[in-house]
């Protein structure tokens, strides 16, 4: 059994984005109209720029999928550029004026050259397509299994929405159908509105806007993720998972930053068991408060994961910002590529399937096989293990002394 991975290769004016998938169990049924709806929800959003209107993103399957389900072997999508013009030097000249903020003037220097072109193409938050391109099979994986992945828009300035997320994955509908209705992916009309006028002004303004994206993820079993090795605890990938879509600068779980305003007892979920509950994933084990995010020793505990991640405001500004030309040494403005006024909506999209990744990813050390119906029997036969505890010749013997 491969680990489940993948990889993306593609330039924003390239011909296509790439994703090439490992790992994925024989059998698993693609809902292909699922991962096509996320692909063209990244594309929407207030506050997109031209390009949005120039591409209509669908993912091509090139290999590893055969009638619609995977065949074990390496998945490759695609994901093509409509706004394909990255050798015609007319249309992408070379940027020689970095822009504060981007890859520009770093990667310039990394691979010794003048034309910050050369960096932002890859650099680009195109990119993400093949991401969400992978997210959407992790998702049809998961909910294989009664997981459900939900992101949308917490916040903006200062603008915050005001949503309680159900621990139930089939309460989701009525507010995944308010955030599918809303311009801003926000489920939360009143503070929907107050987005779309503060991304009304910056743009008035010539300036950009980042915010705040929160994902949920619902009916995960206890225990995905590890404790033995830094790098296999569930919040350490999350982490790096989330922190690796462009424009993301910090990321917090479940209380975040309000757990070094708070004593251990306000912040601590404490825990209770229901008899009647121990068919659901958490195995009767509740939680009144669910502060630690679902992710205690950097494993799941059962309740829902949640994630929020803070985006930064677009790099490229209308009025443009202090530069210097790299060839002349001069002082100039930045040079202007055309982009967005607030990504944010679309940002959120990505979150959700980076995170629908990693815990796919997870899901699978612990009940993988090579095929859907080896993972379904694992992972229903490990269940099982776990309500019948304690298991004979594990019981813990009393000490006498």
């Amino acid at each position: 059994m491969t680990e489940l991975s993948y990889r993306t290769a593609g330039e924003s004016h390239g011909p296509a984005l790439s994703t090439l998938i490992e790992g994925v169990p024989a059998g698993l049924e693609l809902d292909l109209a699922l991962i096509d709806a996320e692909l063209r929800r990244r594309q929407g959003g207030y506050g997109r720029g031209g390009r949005q209107k120039i591409e209509t993103d669908t993912a091509t399957y090139l290999a590893g999928v055969r009638r619609g389900r995977t065949t074990g072997g390496p998945i490759i999508m695609q994901v093509a550029n409509r706004d394909s013009r990255l050798d015609d030097l007319e249309r992408t000249p070379p940027v020689r004026r970095p822009r504060p903020g981007h890859a520009d003037l770093a990667g310039s220097i990394k691979w010794l050259t003048t034309d910050c072109r050369e960096t932002l193409e890859r650099a680009s938050a195109r990119e993400t397509a093949a991401r969400v391109a992978a997210g959407g099979v992790a998702r049809c994986l998961l909910r294989s299994f009664g997981i459900e992945v939900f992101g949308f828009v917490r916040g903006l300035l200062d603008v915050h929405a005001d949503v309680v997320i159900p621990a139930d994955p089939a309460a989701l509908e009525p507010l995944r159908a308010a955030r599918d209705a809303s311009d801003v992916a926000c489920p939360d009309p009143v503070a929907a509105t107050a987005m779309i006028e503060r991304i009304r002004q910056a743009k008035i303004d010539k300036d950009t806007v980042g915010g705040f994206a929160e994902v949920h993820v619902l009916g995960c079993p206890i225990g995905l993720g590890s404790c033995v090795q830094w790098d296999t605890r569930l919040d350490s990938r999350l982490a790096a998972a989330v922190m690796g879509i462009q424009a993301f600068k910090a990321i917090e779980i479940g209380l975040g930053r309000g757990c070094g305003e708070r004593p251990g007892s306000a912040v601590h979920d404490p825990i209770l068991h229901d008899p009647a509950r121990t068919d659901e994933p958490h195995l009767g084990f509740v939680r009144e408060s669910n502060n630690a995010g679902g992710l205690e020793g950097g494993m799941t505990n059962g309740m829902p994961v949640v994630v929020t991640g803070t985006m930064k405001p677009i790099s490229t500004l209308l009025r443009g910002l202090p530069s210097v030309n790299l060839e002349t040494r001069q002082d100039e403005r930045s040079d202007y590529e055309r982009s967005d006024v607030c990504a944010l909506p679309a940002a959120s999209v990505v979150m959700e399937s980076v995170v629908a990744f990693e815990i796919a990813r997870a899901f699978l050390e612990r009940f993988g096989g090579d095929s859907m119906p080896q993972v379904r029997a694992n992972h229903d036969r490990t269940m099982e293990l776990a309500r019948s505890l304690p298991l004979p010749g594990r019981e813990v013997v009393a000490d006498d002394h």
